[in-house]
């Protein structure tokens, strides 16, 4: 099951105690103190990790502590260190305090780190304490708790392709076909109700592109009907969008109309998703109805369109160089405005 949400407590170690002693060595007819101070408390800590995909590792334990550290102890010896709580997170987790709503982070690189709660600090022994006017000082100060908080962990997919579509448009044979993802295959609605991730491999270029099949929407997806935001939300990140269309017209659909309404629904959950760069995909032309839904298709939009069959394979070659091609311009011009910026 992809986990995309979890709620968590987390909890800092508590800083150690500072120590009060005194020297008692032979020979050494006054002792002064010698304690030493607690050790810090270990932090939790949140490391993004390319090799996670998901947040199923939190669905059973929702709370994780960092260890304590250790109190001081005589000989002016410091107490240990806990030990930091460091729990992997996928690429695109968000971190949402609960308690106030607010974003507080974005882990978006692989090895990426965020301090979530920090450890409390370990308390001063005796010797800190020492004075001219008390030289034997019976005081030592407790350790700090560390910080606790209950957090939301959000994932937005990162990937540098989303499959947009309705149910049953292809997008999970399209996937089949062209990654190592194994989505379920049906001819019913809403066979995939999580999001799969596939890696499109290209030797020949020695690149790969991750590309994220969503689960199909439906109109009212904006309104958050059906999957609605859950789906929506993992495509802003990706940097090219391939709206997949069924031109077979299955079930009486029109294909023209599907196009208007996917666009509308990327429109009014965020209209910025129009700024990204996208492909439309004609799928399922080995059909019969097809090629003249094609024809009444591109009679009322004015757009570049790839037709495809999964079934036979007509236009997957070609459809697999313009994904290299669109990323590796996306990425040009990335590179560009960061040096200009």
């Amino acid at each position: 099951m992809f986990i995309d949400e979890v709620e968590v407590t987390l909890i800092a170690g508590d800083g150690g105690h500072g120590c009060i002693s005194f020297r008692r060595e032979k020979y050494i007819p006054h002792g002064g103190p010698n304690g030493g101070d607690g050790g810090n408390g270990g932090h939790v800590v949140l490391q993004a990790d390319e090799n996670v995909g998901d947040l199923t590792a939190f669905r059973y334990t929702h709370t994780y502590k960092g260890k304590s550290g250790e109190p001081g102890r005589g000989s002016d010896q410091h107490g240990k260190t806990g030990e930091n709580r460091v729990l992997k997170v996928p690429m695109g987790t968000i971190v949402i305090d609960k308690s106030t709503g607010r974003r507080i982070k974005e882990l978006l690189t692989h090895e990426e780190e965020f301090i979530v709660s920090k450890g409390g600090s370990g308390g001063w022994g005796n010797t800190h304490f020492k004075s001219s006017v008390n030289q034997t000082p019976r005081r030592a100060n407790p350790g700090t708790e560390g910080e606790r908080g209950d957090f939301k962990l959000v994932l937005k997919i990162i990937a540098e392709i989303g499959l947009v579509g309705f149910p049953n448009a292809g997008k999970s044979s399209l996937t089949n076909e062209i990654t190592r993802a194994h989505p379920t295959i049906a001819d019913y609605p809403f066979t995939t109700l999580n999001p799969h991730i596939g890696i499109i491999e290209y030797p020949d270029d020695y690149r790969r592109l991750i590309l994220a099949d969503i689960p199909g929407l439906i109109k009212g997806a904006s309104e958050n009907r059906g999957l609605g935001h859950r789906f929506l939300r993992h495509i802003e990140r990706c940097k090219l969008l391939c709206i997949i269309i069924d031109m077979a017209g299955m079930e009486g659909r029109d294909p023209a109309e599907d196009y208007t309404d996917l666009l509308a629904e990327l429109e009014n959950y965020d209209a910025a998703l129009l700024e990204k760069p996208i492909l439309v995909v004609a799928n399922k032309m080995d059909e019969e109805t097809a090629q003249d839904n094609l024809k009444a298709f591109k009679k009322k939009h004015d757009v570049a369109i790839s037709p495809i069959s999964c079934l036979s394979d007509e236009g997957i070659p070609e459809l697999l160089r313009r994904f290299l091609d669109e990323v590796t311009k996306i990425e040009v011009a990335e590179k560009q405005a960061a040096e200009e910026g």
